[in-house]
């Protein structure tokens, strides 16, 4: 290799590469954000359900299906019967009611796709939270006003330290809140 091809390489395709290496890096990781924190992920449920219509219109409250909400980590996907406690007579003549109806007679688990996720290595308990007084909202979004429901927040340890730290500034709905556990225990069990 002579000095003019060593030259070429060095002043324009090495800088070159560098650039095209790094520009990648940065549209990639900007582009799949969304998709890294599930912000948006909206899966395609079993049977289509309203939580617009069903807690915005209707205004019933979450924890009527979400029964374990108060009580537990989890904050449970209701079990088809839940359903059934209404739609045994409201709109029965409906695809989605008639669909549900015939799991509900054989009874088999529906089984609804998880939008909320957390990673596996953090520990969350919702009871906790809720108990305080925190809103459902602020975590999973406006779910009111959501014909599909969507995870709006990220659930990112970032995120849940800026709420703990800055809980004041956050539940302004709450009085006399505190800020929540930052050390590594509570969330990493």
């Amino acid at each position: 290799m002579n000095k003019a091809q060593l030259d070429y390489i060095l002043k324009v395709r090495v800088p070159v590469t560098i650039f095209v290496i790094i520009t990648s890096f940065v549209i990639t990781y900007y582009v799949s954000r969304p998709e890294r924190d599930s912000i948006g992920y909206s899966p395609e449920q079993p049977i289509p359900f309203s939580h617009k219509l069903h807690a915005g219109q209707m205004n019933i409250d979450c924890q009527y299906c979400h029964t374990t909400v108060t009580k537990s980590r989890f904050a449970s996907i209701p079990p088809v019967s839940t359903c059934m406690n209404c739609h045994t007579v409201a709109r029965k003549n409906r695809p989605a009611i008639i669909q549900l109806t015939e799991i509900y007679q054989k009874n088999i688990p529906l089984k609804w796709k998880r939008v909320h996720k957390l990673a596996d290595f953090a520990y969350f308990n919702h009871s906790v939270h809720v108990n305080r007084g925190i809103d459902c909202a602020e975590c999973h979004g406006d779910v009111r006003n959501m014909d599909v429901i969507k995870q709006v927040s990220s659930f990112t340890m970032a995120s849940c330290l800026d709420c703990h730290r800055n809980a004041q500034l956050k539940l302004t709905y709450i009085s006399n809140v505190k800020k929540g556990p930052e050390n590594c225990f509570a969330c990493h069990r």
